[in-house]
């Protein structure tokens, strides 16, 4: 009986763990967000054309990126795991060859970027969208390897528990990014005016900042100088390198195909003209900015429950989970209210065209409606990645983003001449069978999980328990 009453009170303890490693992941991600709101708001008020061209830019800039953004999400349970189970020598060689595998990806990623543009006009994007919407991708892929290199060095940070350098880097990277963006956008300061362009160099020039601040930051200070991180020049080594795509890439293409979902509605909506595309985009980056915080949310869980993964301990990694999904659902509903109450004012933010701010105020209403279930489905996949359970979320993933979310909203929206709502609808549909799906999976699989002795290797993953 005694130990009946301390349940709870270890739950709240676990709540605000969580809630402390998650807020600056979450400010973090909010910056980002907020990336998109900065070049949405400068390309909006330059005028719709710029508007829409932004959108698409950004719908491609966004979607093969998301790729390294998974795929380097295999570096935070390693790392936890490393730090719960006492192994805190390893994590400096595990991070240099991760430095490795993000500049790899970067030099990847900026060349196929290259070739990107060349796919508007068989997309069927409207032609007055295609040359700005060109220049922006141009432009922002110089930034490509600076991002993937930050995102390594990120990730090593929040592994170990200190979240703090993102929250101050990501809005530190915004003190730049708003006026340097707004002043080659617009030709000021002697400057050409660039349009869409101004706002992609713009973004280039903060992601190549952030990532020389972090390193430096690494390199200086003393809660990282035990682990030695640029002590010594490492070659690639390719046996390390694959164990860590054997967890990362499942992961970056579960992001990928969520994250192509709402990409492949963008681009299904550059169909329909500048005014939809303009207010999808619109609506996409308001819910975007609102899923920052339940992805910060998502992050902390992997990390905790990688690190009582590490130490053996199976009731504080299921503690850890849950604590997460209670607190995305708390945010979830504060940003439900936000867009029920607010839309058509936060529309008026982005633009001044009246059928705009029309179409997309009605959109965040949809968007409403499916921030709970997004809440629940990228908690239960950070919970999963704390496991090392990577490849069967994938293919849950897979059935509920393209399986079910893209044929109704392809269904609804260009069927049946929904337009962006019906796409919408399909956006919802996807998320809610995510969130089924992928939280069942953590509950069987954090239930029948064996808990052996920390394993001798980093790269050491979960058996799968399907």
């Amino acid at each position: 009986m005694p130990a009946i009453p301390s349940a709870p009170p270890r739950f709240l303890d676990e709540v605000r763990h969580s809630a402390r490693l998650a807020a600056p992941l979450a400010a973090g991600h909010l910056s980002h967000g907020l990336v998109g709101f900065i070049d949405t708001v400068v390309a909006g008020h330059h005028g719709t054309v710029t508007l829409a061209s932004v959108a698409v830019g950004a719908a491609l800039f966004w979607l093969p990126m998301m790729m390294p953004m998974g795929t380097l999400m295999a570096l935070p349970p390693s790392v936890s795991q490393l730090d719960g189970a006492g192994r805190r020598n390893e994590i400096a060689p595990l991070f240099r060859q991760a430095l490795w595998l993000a500049a790899a990806l970067g030099v990847l990623l900026f060349a196929l970027m290259s070739l990107f543009p060349l796919a508007l006009g068989p997309m069927g994007i409207a032609p007055d969208i295609v040359p700005g919407a060109t220049a922006f991708i141009h432009a922002i892929r110089w930034g490509i390897p600076g991002f993937t290199l930050y995102l390594c060095m990120r990730y090593l940070s929040d592994g170990l528990h200190w979240s703090m350098p993102t929250m101050l880097l990501g809005f530190g990277g915004l003190l730049l990014l708003a006026p340097a963006g707004y002043v080659m956008t617009n030709g000021l300061l002697g400057f050409p005016e660039l349009g869409a362009a101004g706002v992609g160099y713009a973004s280039a020039a903060m992601f190549w900042l952030q990532a020389l601040a972090f390193a430096l930051y690494l390199w200086r200070a003393k809660r990282f100088a035990d682990l030695r991180l640029f002590a010594r020049f490492e070659r690639p080594k390719p046996a390390v390198i694959l164990d860590l795509l054997r967890t990362g890439l499942p992961i970056g293409v579960t992001v990928t195909m969520e994250g192509g979902l709402f990409v492949a509605t963008a681009l299904l909506i550059g169909r329909l003209g500048d005014v939809p595309v303009a207010s999808h985009q619109i609506a996409l980056n308001v819910a975007s900015m609102c899923f920052m915080v339940p992805f910060g949310v998502a992050e902390a869980t992997t990390v905790r429950v990688g690190h009582a993964l590490g130490r053996g301990d199976r009731a504080g990694l299921r503690r850890a989970a849950f604590a997460g999904f209670a607190l995305a659902l708390g945010t979830q509903a504060l940003s439900a209210l936000v867009m029920l109450f607010g839309h058509h004012a936060i529309a008026g933010l982005y633009s001044t065209d009246a059928a705009v701010i029309a179409l997309a105020g009605s959109l965040l209403l949809y968007a409403a409606l499916f921030q709970f279930p997004d809440g629940i489905q990228v908690v239960s996949a950070g919970a999963l990645r704390g496991l090392k359970d990577t490849r069967a979320p994938m293919w849950l993933a897979a059935l509920a983003y393209w399986g079910i979310g893209m044929p109704v909203g392809a269904g609804l929206g260009l069927g049946l001449g929904w337009g962006a709502p019906g796409m919408w609808l399909g956006l919802t549909a996807g998320l809610t069978v995510a969130a089924v799906l992928l939280c069942r999976r953590f509950l069987r699989s954090s239930a029948r999980l064996p808990m052996p002795a920390p394993a001798p290797s980093p790269s050491v993953t979960v058996t799968d328990c399907a």
